[in-house]
């Protein structure tokens, strides 16, 4: 919705936006090409993006994080060109932009890499067509929000097949339609979209985030707790609700609570990650963590990142017994993990060493914590909230800014 906030004429005002590394990211990225941006309370942003802008995502931002990519096509279906930088993110595998390329080309647009930048144009208003976004592992999300917030403005009829459902694809078409978009389909496989002249200022709300409810519900079951959140999209949730609940949680969802208790010590699962509705490929790493204490022998298979496994090695330094081949995982719970120092490589798996240091017994520090920061908002705070023995240290550089830090945890409570 940042992202997509190019392509508003008129202001826009985002509700309930997380403080978390990425956010900050992406205003940097806007506010670099020329978007005026300022906070309203501590959850909202302000936006205006006027004619002065400066279509140039450069690499310094763009590489941080991959959903950079995604001010592609809102810069080409309002100003006809874009220079944007090959994304970045966390490496979890190849992940290749070849779907979004193809469709902004389906569009209209003249495309072409060089020197490590995407450099794209259309000589006249994109046009609309028909646009497969199926790929090897299932339907592109990031390419979906581009190409659905580039088909808004495009003229005539787009129909995206094989497109994304996930809950945060729906509210990107929600957000555009607020804005006076006309979008059809969206949480289906097929998305049509009859292109309008322009978008007005537009108010929104960010809803809360499935994966960071799935993960603090997690952080209750691997320490043999319980947690009540508020606001938890359990509708959205429904897949990892299921699995969590075959395994002997106890759960009880409500319209506004999600309310998970541990039963005792939980049984070993089959875990395969899918696209929505099925098992996050976000969550892969935080199950995962949680089934090096359950009972039996699990196994995870990773059908989106086959790559994703850097958190084995550094489960495996906790104790837990996971051997590896292809894209599954096999995991041999074990009665208790022991603390020990850790690395987090990438977003996801350093949730899944937070996960296990709570449940390890002694203490266990975490580097690399700026993975963590870019998705979870003040997630330590939280965890302290619920008992939890976590602190963070922070490192200055010799420059004066803060660096990397790490997470220290001791047993939880």
């Amino acid at each position: 919705m940042l992202a997509a906030s190019l392509a508003v004429s008129g202001e826009v005002r985002l509700q309930n936006v997380p403080q978390v590394r990425d956010v900050q990211t992406m205003v940097q990225l806007l506010q670099s090409m020329g978007t005026s941006t300022s906070r309203g309370d501590n959850s909202s942003w302000i936006l205006r993006t006027t004619d002065q802008l400066n279509p140039v995502a450069g690499y310094g931002l763009v590489s941080r994080m991959r959903a950079g990519v995604c001010v592609l096509g809102p810069l080409l279906a309002r100003w006809r060109r874009a220079t944007v930088a090959l994304p970045g993110g966390c490496r979890i595998g190849h992940r290749p932009i070849d779907l979004h390329l193809r469709g902004l080309t389906a569009l209209g647009a003249d495309i072409r890499i060089q020197s490590g930048y995407v450099h794209a144009r259309a000589n006249a208003r994109l046009t609309g067509a028909e646009i497969n976004l199926l790929g090897p592992a299932g339907p592109t999300v990031t390419g979906t929000c581009n190409l659905l917030t580039a088909a808004v403005l495009a003229k005539g009829k787009t129909i995206l097949h094989g497109a994304a459902r996930e809950p945060e694809v729906q509210n990107l078409a929600a957000f555009l339609s607020a804005a006076g978009a006309q979008i059809e389909g969206a949480g289906t496989p097929t998305i049509e979209i009859q292109g309008v002249e322009q978008l007005r200022a537009v108010t929104h709300r960010i809803p809360a985030d499935r994966i960071e409810a799935a993960t603090l519900a997690i952080a209750a079951l691997i320490t043999g707790g319980e947690i009540s959140i508020r606001d938890a999209p359990a509708a959205e949730m429904q897949a990892v609700i299921n699995l969590l609940g075959e395994s002997g949680a106890v759960i009880h969802a409500t319209d506004r609570t999600l309310n998970v208790r541990s039963a005792g010590r939980l049984n070993a699962a089959s875990i395969l990650t899918e696209p929505y509705p099925g098992i996050p490929t976000d969550l892969q790493a935080q199950l995962m963590a949680l089934m090096t204490v359950a009972r039996g022998t699990s196994r995870v298979t990773e059908t989106i990142f086959p790559e994703r496994f850097h958190h084995v090695a550094e489960l495996g330094r906790l104790g837990a017994v996971i051997h590896r081949t292809g894209n599954t995982a096999v995991v041999d719970g074990v009665p208790a993990l022991s603390g020990a120092p850790l690395l987090a490589t990438d977003l996801r798996a350093g949730a899944a060493l937070v996960l296990a240091g709570l449940a390890a017994v002694g203490k266990t520090e975490i580097g690399g914590i700026r993975h963590l920061d870019r998705g979870y908002d003040q997630l330590e705070r939280k965890i302290c909230s619920l008992g939890g023995r976590i602190h963070r240290e922070v490192e200055i550089t010799d420059e004066g800014d803060l660096g990397d830090g790490g997470l220290k945890l001791s047993e939880s409570l």
